[in-house]
This record gives structure tokens, C-alpha cells and sequence, in this order.
């Protein structure tokens, strides 16, 4: 073949010789080779398509590696009539890249683009749309714009993308064409393929973003399509449906926004102020209206949760920036895993994430603590990235992690980074500003950094020293002593500024060195970096202000030397200051007034995190990244203060597509194909969406009646098996009857298709092998028909649930009769069955019952512990949030009988509302690992103005980790968090006084081995004057923790002894107090954070 050696000779000319630029300037005339091209002009020319196509073939490739072959467009062009398809397609790739610079050949070809429009192959349809709308000339804008037409209506889905891709190039080149352009984009959203939708999405963003209205009927499609469009696509529509959303839907966090505004009063108040407390709280019930999440909002939250596990870095980022936004705040958290995964890939996506996760971690910063350790900074990591991750860690401190964090930030400062070290010791004094309790520690560091070799470790220790300074001067005087001596051997120009200000503006705290440091800066004033001449100048004024008789020639000479300074800046203050301070003729009022201008007290700097306001632009885009507004942003809509309409979504159903009764009772019992996503969802969509659109009224319609119809005969031939045993309860329960049947009613009528799917899934996972449980559950979802035939099976559901099937073997029914007859030895007194439910009494019995020892169902805000100390209860509900429920808890120090390593957790139930309130229990605990939950019997109905207390167990595994649970009634679900005391995760333990002994001895003795490792914290403390007798140290004690008394011998001490609930950990306390009221505390506990927590909390209760 000839064009081998042609071939050949390129490939070694382009070795042997260098390459040069084919820039159009050019022309060719630095070319080492003017014929460079010849062979694949000829090849092109030439009537065989093999040549053809290896031509084309070698120039895709050239403009693949970024060489320039728009010389070769002539020849090219020519060949777009071929009859090949394999060349045509390689030549309209070709075209798309060149035809914006060859606008005029290219237009020699147009005809044959407008044939290539009809070809059978959608390859060549699609790329002759494609070079049609690459040619940037306005003349052919009604060619392009019938194209683009034709193709929306196109068979093949390829081409209608390809159509989606040619809008937003048309629109760019002709403005006016807006409106014919918007009909396109609304015919192509109705289009029902994946691969379609996110190409039109994108067009509609580039030409009508502000036409929300075009989405409306298509939003449910654009949800249930967005898991299989691909990845590029999926960001679009999650961004764009982001913005939608915020429209559209509700605030989901409106209730605890309000709740913030409206802080509670103090516990103890004036009369006056309970009655404005009571005025506002009326002003405010109205306001907030029960929230009920839209179903659509929903289904937008249920439908991206899957993409979190995307390999798509960005997918996985829009879908967490969507949640951030538009989730209520007890669901933001499942995008932290997914987030923390992405820190694992190339080090750009880990600056995005980073980004992100900075501006996050300052809002929500629960989320991101679990996995503290993720964000550990590593010594392989660029300054950027550590940089990052040390604002991470910087807004995830607090007083609980503060320790760990300090360890790493002392790690990093030997780092050989710079800049890193300088941005370590800035997040040091972060954390001393925002947590009192490490001020001092952190503090004491930064002074040991002050001689650390480096000179800009020091530097950067003394600007954070001075803002740190600002907050306590008084208690610190030593420290400012300590760095005017450095004042000599630091030279970096801020640390010398910062060293001057503070030694100027606390000037009365080292009356004797500030003389002499300005003394030494006045000799080196002109050889001083401007910056440092004006902290001179202002420390010259204030010592001259506060000590004239030492400083008065001193300033005089500074302010000589500043007037002839080549800095004008530097001239115009000493000219300022002389005639403020120095008084003359001339002098105005001002001079008067010079100590308070110069020696006002000045407020402590507020060491903020950079990211703090930057989450006003949508995470995810450019603007949040530049932190600054980036042209083509759109801004995130505020929320609406009232719900627009929701049937503007509703899509009507052609009669003949919807689906039949059996077809939807088989999607019900179906397992969903993401379960683990959809399981986690599924409960509070229930909770949500209790007040169904229209659209799903309507397409639910179709099989209603044949549905109805079919349960209420599964319902009769359910009542004919277990008819005798009813017939026996038909008088006791006739009261219950009506009341559940009337409850039922209401909850029917309110309920959605969503909530009766998860409803009835719930129901077939408690009933586990129960053949009727189906049954059961469709009953609750029939239509009126089959509740007159059901009403008396659904008086007595729970009695057959326990009675009727125990012959059968079915397990719901064996743990039923269990829990029955399984007496608990806490719980309340026996209730008459004539009452609503056992849980529940009203006020005048509560109050006749608060003085009985044996019930533990309703206490008062503080009652006695077994052991002498004080209980204090919690509030876990207020009664606004909880829209009239209000839910209290306390730790009543015993043993909870199921399973005695478990906290027991006494809860009080209130209901402040006029309605009833039903169906209260627990769901979806979130426990951190190794802990456990169990919950309280389920409260059937809570009428207004009772109360009602259950008791609940938690393992918490002997840490102060909380436990997080959700609150379920009919209507409503609340997200609840219970952290308990370190003094409550103890039982006391009998011991004497020598076992006491024995076991303190054992501890000194470790080859015992019985409690090896165990640990001792000492305390030294000065008890307050209500501390002094034996009585109260003993009742403050016992009031913090739960401990058990060890008879002692001596009557200046005080031993306690208790184990852990869980682990079963022992722990010794001992108390010795002295004359003058100071004390020593020990504790010795095998775990060290429990012994120094606990030392802590006694040591404030007896010190306060």
C-alpha cells in the first residue's frame, strides 16, 4: 500500500526533528516540513474508503494527543457526501471540532448536513445535528432551528439527546429564539428515557432556568428516572431539583427555628412573667402549625439516597449538598459516611469535600463527630489538604473531644510545614477561644512554643499569645512579661507589632519593663518595618498618657523621628498623636478626651472560622468553593412561608395503565430493591406523609373497590375462625370497640398510599410467621364497606392476637400472652379495666399518688433517691415542639428488671393539647456501637390533660455517649436524644470498711492482678460554706452520682463504693476534709474516663 512509506517517513521526520506550534498566525513558515500533511490529503482524495478511513483514522488520533489539523479541512469536508458510514461518522467528529474556525467551508456542506438529518442511521442523524449546531453563523438559525425540531420528535432516544445538546448552542448564538427553544424543552422533559433527561435538564438550566412551571408535571418522572441516568446527568437534575424544591415545599426544620426565637423562661419566674410567658406561647402555637412533609419532598429524599454509595465523586456531592439543604436535620447525617469515603481519592476531589464538609461541620456538627478520625491529618497530604482538615477538626471541638484533638495539634507543630505549623498554632487559639475549659492549657502551650527554635513558630505563638491575652490581661501578667524580654530575638515584623500592642495597651500590668522596651525601640525606630514604627508610636502615646514623669523625653524623641519618616502614613500619625496628647494653645476639646480615645477598653478578637458565612451559596458550586459570586450562578431560593400547591405535580392516568388490585397488592408485599436505603427512609415518610395529593388519590382509585372488596372477605372468614372467642369478650370490649373503630376511621381517612405500604410492612416484620398478619393490616387500609363488616375485629385485635391464635403456634401470639402476664415489679398500680389504657391516669389521681413509694409512674421535678442523693429530671419534649405533648425523663436508680445492664430511664408523658393523642412508642434507635435499647410499652391513647409514665432501659455501655430514637404517635414521629450523667451509669455496691481497704491496696499492688490498671485521680478542693456538714457532703455526693456509703471509722472521711451497669467496672471514692475547709478527693476506677469525669462533676458540686 503507498501510503506505508508515507506513513513511515511522518513517523520519523516528527522523531528526528522538533515539533513546531501550527498556530494560524503562523502560516506554516516555521514548519520544519511544508508537504507535512500531503500523504493523508492524498489518502483522503483518494476513491478507496480503506484509505479514507485510515486517514481519518490517524487525524482523530492527531487531534486526540492536542495536535492541530485544521489545515486538513478542505480535504475533509469534501468527504462528508461519503457513502461509507464508518468515515462519516469519523468526519463529522472531525467537523464539530473545526467547523466553529472554518465557518465558511463549512458552509459549502451545509446541504449535505441537512440530508445527513434523514439518514436511517441515528449515528449520522445525531452527528450532523451535532456540526450543524457547531457552525456559529447567524444565517443559518432557521436551518438549525427546524433540525433541532425534527430531532425532538425522533425515534431514536440518541438523537432527541443530541437535540437536548444542540439547545443551549443555538440560544448562546440567538437570543430571540428563547420561546421557540422553551417548547422544544418542555416537548423533551415529558420524554420518559434516561438517557434524554439529563441532557434536557441541562438545556433547560442554560436557556428557562426561572421556568419552574415546565417542571411540575414532570418532577415525580425526574425523580423515579434520576437512579439510572447516567452520572453527569444525575448532578444536573439533583441541582436542579434542589433548587425546586426550596420552592416548592416546606422548611422541614420551621418548627425548631421558631422554637429558637422563643427561648424558654427560667426555671424560677415572677408571676408576671409566667403570664407573658403564657401570652407569648399562645402568639406562638398558632404559628406553628403541625409540619407534615409533602410526599413529593419525600420521594425527592428517598430517590437520591441510594446515589450516595455512587462511584461518582460528584454525584455523591450533589446528593449531600441536596440533603444539607433541604432535609430535616435528624436525616442530614447520612450523607457524613458518604462524604468521609470521598477523602480517600485524589487529592482535588479531597479539597472539594473538604470545602464542603468546613462549611457543614459549622451547622451540623454532630454528624461529622463519629468519624473525628477521618479527618486526622496525614504527613503525605498537601499543605491545602491539612490545612482543610485542621479547620475540620478546629469546628468539631468540644469538651468532650478536646484532649484527643490537642494530642494531634501538638503532633503537627513538629511538622517541617510552615505554614502548616502556622496554621496549627491559629486553630490552637480557636479552640482556647470557643472552649473555656482548655484556655489555660492552651495558653500555657503556646508559651512553650515562644523558644522554640523556629522563628516563625514563635512569631505565629505570640499573635495568637496577644488575641488570647485580650480575654484575661489581669490574670496573666507574668506571660507579657515574659515576651517583652523576647522583644529583642524576634525579628518577623507582626510578632514585633503584637508584642508592642500588648506591652502598650496593659501597660499598668509591667509598670517597670514598658519604660525600658520603648526605650530600645526608639534607638532601632528607623531601621523598624513601618507596621511596628506605628505600634511604637501608639505605645510611646499610651505610657506618656499613664507614666509622663519616665516617658515624656522618649516620646517627644519618637514623635520627632515619626515626623520625618518617608511614610507618610507614619507622619500623619505622629502629627495626630502629638496634638491629641501633648496639650498646647492650639490644642482643640479633643485633648481632654485622650485617655479614653487611647486607653478605652477594647472587646476580646472573636477568632471565627473562615467558612462560617460561606454557606449562603449552594454547596457543591464554584461560587461556595471561591467563596464569591461566579457568573452563572444561580442563587438557592428561600423557603416559602406558606405551601404552594401541590396538585400542580398531580399527572392525569390514562384509565387503561393503571394497575389492577392484585397487582398493587403484590408491589406492596414486594421488598424494594434498595432495602438498606428505602428500610431507613420508609418510617418517617410514613409519619409524613399522612395527608395524600390528589395524584395519588387518583391513581389509587382504579382498584380500590375490587381491593376493598377482597380484604373485607378475607376479613370474614377471619372472624368466623376466631368467633367464639369473641362472643366471651363481646361486653368488655365493647367500650374499646367504639373508641378503635372511631380512631381507625379518622386514621383512614388520613392516611397515604405510602404510609399504608410501610404500615402494612411493618406489621408483616412484628407478626414474623403469622399467616393472617396480612390480612390484619389490609383491614386497617379498607374501605367503609369492609369497616362495617370489620368494626368488632377491630375492637378486639389485640386479645385475638393473644388468645385465638395461641393454638395455631404463631409466635406474635405466644409473645403477646408473655408480655401479658409478665408482671413487672416497678410498675404502676393496677388500673380498673374501664379505663382508656394502664399507662394513663388523670391529674387528681397523680397527685394522690406521688406520695406512694411503690410506683415509680409519675414523680415530681426532683424526688429522693434510694440512696439520700437528689434526682433531677430532663426535659426530652418541649410541649411547642411537640405540638402539646411534653415528655420529661429522670434515671430513678434501679434496677431495670428485663435486663439489669441496662439504665433504667423513667419517662412522663403529658398531653397539654385538647385532642387525643395515640399510639406512642419507640422506633429506629440510632445507637453508637455495642450500646442497646429497650423501649417502653406502647401508650394507646393519651387523653387531654393526662399523664402517663413508662419506664425504658438503655445500655450504654458505661460511657456518656447519647442515645438517639425517634417518638412515634399516629400522626407525628419526634427525634429524641437521651445522654446520661456519668453518675447514672452506677448501682451501688455494699462493701466494708476493710474490703474498701483490701481493694485500695490491690490497686497500689498491681501483681495481684485483680484490678490491674486501674487508675487514681487526686483532687484537691476547697468546700463552700453549705459543705461543711456531714449531711450535705454526703447528700451533694449521692446527688451526682449513684454510689452506695462504706462505714468509715474517722469522721473526716467519706468513702462511697459502686459498679458500672454495664461493664461492671468498680469504683472507689474517698473523701478526707481538713480544718480549714479544703479537701482531698480519690477516685480509683478501672476505667480512666469514667474516674476523670467523675471526679469532675464532684468537685463542682462541691465547690459551687
Amino acid at each position: 500500500m503507498s501510503s506505508g512509506p508515507a506513513y513511515n517517513d511522518e513517523k520519523g521526520s516528527s522523531l528526528g526533528e522538533p515539533e513546531y506550534g501550527h498556530d494560524p498566525a503562523s502560516g506554516g513558515i516555521f514548519s520544519s516540513d511544508y508537504k507535512r500533511h500531503d500523504d493523508l490529503k492524498e489518502m483522503l482524495d483518494s476513491n478507496k474508503d480503506s484509505l479514507k478511513l485510515e486517514a481519518m483514522k490517524r487525524i482523530v488520533a492527531m487531534i486526540a494527543r492536542g495536535k492541530n489539523a485544521s489545515e486538513l479541512f478542505p480535504s475533509v469536508v469534501k468527504n462528508v457526501a461519503c457513502k461509507n458510514i464508518e468515515v462519516k461518522k469519523l468526519v463529522y467528529v472531525y467537523l464539530v471540532r473545526y467547523a466553529e474556525e472554518q465557518q465558511d467551508l463549512a458552509l459549502l456542506s451545509i446541504s449535505t448536513f441537512q440530508r445527513g438529518l434523514k439518514d436511517p442511521n441515528q449515528l449520522i442523524r445525531a452527528g450532523a445535528l451535532r456540526v450543524l449546531s457547531s457552525i456559529r453563523v447567524t444565517i443559518i438559525v432557521p436551518i438549525m432551528m427546524l433540525a433541532i425540531k425534527e430531532a425532538a420528535s425522533d425515534m431514536s432516544p440518541y438523537v432527541r439527546k443530541t437535540a437536548a445538546h444542540a439547545i443551549p448552542k443555538l440560544y448562546s448564538l440567538d437570543l430571540d429564539q428563547k420561546d421557540q427553544l422553551i417548547e422544544v424543552i418542555e416537548k423533551l422533559l415529558a420524554d420518559k428515557t434516561t438517557l434524554v433527561a439529563g441532557s434536557v435538564v441541562m438545556a433547560f438550566e442554560e436557556v428557562c432556568p426561572e421556568r419552574i412551571d415546565l417542571i411540575h408535571k414532570n418532577y415525580r418522572k425526574l425523580c423515579n428516572l434520576l437512579i439510572d441516568v447516567e452520572e453527569w446527568g444525575q448532578v444536573v437534575i439533583i441541582n436542579m431539583l434542589t433548587r425546586y424544591a426550596r420552592t416548592q415545599f416546606l422548611n422541614p426544620n420551621h418548627n425548631e427555628i421558631l422554637l429558637e426565637e422563643n427561648p424558654e423562661k427560667g426555671f424560677y419566674g415572677t408571676d408576671e412573667e409566667d403570664s407573658k410567658q403564657e401570652e407569648a406561647d399562645a402568639v406562638v402555637l398558632p404559628k406553628r402549625k403541625p409540619y407534615v412533609m409533602d410526599p413529593d419532598h419525600r420521594l425527592l429524599l428517598r430517590n437520591t439516597k441510594p446515589l450516595l454509595q455512587s462511584r461518582n465523586a460528584a454525584v455523591v456531592m450533589a446528593v449531600a449538598q441536596l440533603y444539607f439543604h433541604l432535609a430535616p436535620k435528624a436525616e442530614v447525617g447520612v450523607i457524613a459516611k458518604a462524604l468521609v469515603r470521598l477523602l480517600r481519592s485524589h487529592s482535588e476531589v479531597q479539597f472539594v469535600v473538604l470545602q464542603n464538609v468546613a462549611s457543614m461541620s459549622i451547622k451540623r456538627r454532630g454528624m461529622f463527630e463519629p468519624h473525628l478520625k477521618s479527618f486526622y491529618i496525614r504527613s503525605t497530604d498537601p499543605t491545602q489538604i491539612k490545612v482543610l482538615k485542621l479547620e475540620v477538626l478546629t469546628n468539631l471541638a468540644s469538651e468532650t473531644n478536646i484532649a484527643t484533638i490537642l494530642r494531634e495539634f501538638q503532633t503537627y507543630i513538629k511538622s517541617q510545614d510552615k505554614d502548616f505549623v502556622a496554621a496549627t498554632i491559629q486553630a490552637i487559639g480557636r479552640c482556647a477561644t470557643n472552649i473555656d475549659e482548655v484556655r489555660d492549657t492552651c495558653l500555657n502551650g503556646l508559651v512553650q512554643l515562644l523558644s522554640n527554635r523556629d522563628e516563625l513558630v514563635v512569631a505565629e505563638s505570640v499573635v495568637v499569645i496577644k488575641k488570647l491575652l485580650q480575654m484575661q490581661p489581669a490574670q496573666h501578667s507574668d506571660i507579657i512579661r515574659h515576651m517583652a524580654k523576647l522583644i529583642d530575638n524576634i525579628m518577623v515584623p507582626m510578632a514585633r507589632a503584637s508584642i508592642l500592642w500588648l506591652i502598650g495597651e496593659y501597660c499598668e500590668h509591667v509598670p517597670k519593663i514598658a519604660p525600658d522596651v520603648l526605650r530600645k525601640m526608639a534607638k532601632s525606630f528607623t531601621s523598624e518595618v513601618d507596621i511596628v514604627k506605628l505600634q511604637i508610636i501608639n505605645l510611646a502615646a499610651k505610657l506618656y498618657l499613664t507614666n509622663s514623669r519616665q516617658t515624656k523625653l522618649l516620646t517627644q524623641y519618637v514623635l520627632n523621628l515619626a515626623k520625618y519618616d518617608q511614610n507618610y502614613d507614619i507622619r500623619d500619625r505622629a502629627r495626630f498623636i502629638r496634638q491629641l496628647i501633648v496639650p498646647t494653645e492650639k490644642s482643640g476639646v479633643l485633648n481632654k478626651y485622650a485617655k479614653k480615645l487611647f486607653l478605652a477598653q477594647k472587646p476580646p478578637p472573636v477568632l471565627e472560622s473562615s467558612f462560617k458565612d460561606r454557606d449562603h451559596f449552594q454547596l457543591g458550586s464554584l461560587s461556595h468553593l471561591l467563596n464569591s459570586k461566579a457568573s452563572g450562578y444561580q442563587e438557592l431560593p428561600d423557603w416559602p412561608e406558606a405551601a404552594p400547591d401541590p396538585s400542580v405535580r398531580n399527572v392525569e392516568v390514562p384509565e387503561w395503565t393503571k394497575p389492577s388490585s392484585r397487582e398493587k397488592r403484590k408491589e406492596k408485599v414486594e421488598k424494594p430493591f434498595y432495602s438498606e436505603s428505602e428500610g431507613e427512609s420508609e418510617p418517617t415518610e410514613s409519619a409524613d406523609s399522612e395527608s395524600p395529593t390528589t395524584s395519588e388519590s387518583e391513581e389509587s382509585a382504579g382498584g380500590m373497590e375490587s381491593e376493598s372488596a377482597s380484604e373485607s372477605e378475607e376479613e370474614e372468614s377471619e372472624e368466623e375462625e376466631g368467633k367464639s372467642e369473641r362472643q366471651k369478650k363481646k361486653k368488655k370490649k365493647k367500650g374499646q370497640k367504639e373508641k378503635s373503630k372511631h380512631g381507625d376511621e379518622s386514621e383512614d381517612s388520613g392516611q397515604s398510599e405510602g404510609g399504608d405500604k410501610e404500615k402494612k410492612r411493618n406489621e408483616e416484620e412484628s407478626s414474623s410467621s403469622s399467616p393472617s398478619s396480612s390480612e390484619e393490616s389490609s383491614s386497617e387500609n379498607s374501605s367503609s364497606e369492609s369497616e362495617e363488616n370489620s368494626d368488632s375485629d377491630l375492637g378486639k385485635k389485640h386479645k385475638r392476637k393473644s388468645v385465638a391464635k395461641l393454638p395455631s403456634g404463631s409466635l406474635k401470639a405466644k409473645k403477646k400472652e408473655i408480655s401479658l402476664l409478665d408482671l413487672d415489679d416497678f410498675s404502676g398500680p393496677s388500673v380498673p379495666p374501664t379505663t382508656p389504657s394502664p399507662n394513663t391516669f388523670s391529674k387528681s389521681l397523680n397527685l394522690d399518688l406521688q406520695g406512694l413509694t411503690l410506683s415509680n409512674s409519675n414523680l415530681p421535678s426532683e424526688m429522693s433517691s434510694p440512696s439520700l442523693g437528689r434526682v433531677k429530671t430532663y426535659e426530652l419534649l418541649h410541649r411547642l415542639t411537640g405540638e402539646g405533648l411534653s415528655v420529661r425523663y429522670h434515671f430513678n436508680r434501679r434496677p431495670f428488671s428485663p435486663d439489669q445492664a441496662m439504665v433504667s430511664v423513667q419517662m412522663q408523658f403529658t398531653n397539654n393539647s385538647d385532642m387525643d393523642i395515640r399510639h406512642l412508642h419507640v422506633n429506629e434507635p440510632k445507637l453508637h456501637s455495642g450500646m442497646r435499647m429497650q423501649g417502653f410499652k406502647e401508650i394507646d391513647v393519651l387523653q387531654p390533660g393526662d399523664v402517663a409514665s413508662e419506664a425504658m432501659g438503655i445500655d450504654f455501655c458505661d460511657s456518656t455517649q447519647a442515645a438517639n430514637f425517634q417518638l412515634c404517635s399516629q400522626t407525628r414521629q419526634f427525634y429524641m436524644s437521651i445522654q446520661p450523667p456519668v453518675g447514672e451509669l452506677m448501682m451501688p455496691i455494699f462493701m466494708t470498711e476493710n474490703s474498701f481497704k483490701k481493694e485500695q491496696e490491690q490497686l497500689l499492688n498491681t501483681s495481684t492482678g485483680k484490678l490491674m490498671g486501674m487508675n487514681e485521680i487526686n483532687e484537691k478542693l476547697t468546700l463552700t460554706e453549705q459543705c461543711r456538714s456531714d449531711q450535705a457532703v454526703v447528700q451533694r455526693v449521692l446527688s451526682t452520682a449513684n454510689l452506695g456509703r462504706v462505714p468509715c471509722g474517722q469522721s473526716d472521711e467519706y468513702r462511697f463504693a459502686a459498679r458500672t451497669v454495664s461493664g461492671g467496672a468498680l469504683v472507689l471514692i474517698t473523701l478526707v476534709t481538713k480544718d480549714n475547709s479544703a479537701a482531698q478527693l480519690t477516685v480509683n476506677c478501672e476505667k480512666m474516663v469514667i474516674g476523670t469525669m467523675m471526679a469532675k462533676e464532684i468537685v463542682e458540686t462541691l465547690t459551687q
